[in-house]
């Protein structure tokens, strides 16, 4: 099963790193567990969740009291961090504008 992952699927931690939502993969889990995130509707607080091309992300991200809700579809699962331009090609910001 371990071979599946990163094919087929891959862990929110990393794929969040991956995407440069935050420095380490660590801080990554940490607000996975602080529990801001959903997985296609599902709230979740798990690192360790599943995510696949073609689910949704809902997340706050920014400063204590001045998040920005984000709306964000993957499209593809991270090989590796690489630069911010290669990070932007995991994902489609379908975050409305207000």
């Amino acid at each position: 099963m371990a071979e599946a992952e990163d094919r087929d699927w891959q862990r929110l931690d990393k794929w969040l790193w991956c995407a440069r939502v935050a420095k380490t993969r660590a801080a990554c889990a940490r607000l996975v567990e602080a529990g801001a995130f959903r997985i296609n509707r599902q709230p979740t607080d798990k690192p360790h969740a599943r995510l696949r091309p073609g689910d949704v992300l809902t997340f706050a991200l920014g400063a204590p009291g001045r998040e920005e809700v984000r709306v964000w579809r993957v499209l593809a699962l991270g090989a590796r961090r690489g630069p911010a331009a290669e990070a932007r090609t995991l994902y489609e910001d379908l975050t409305p504008d207000c």
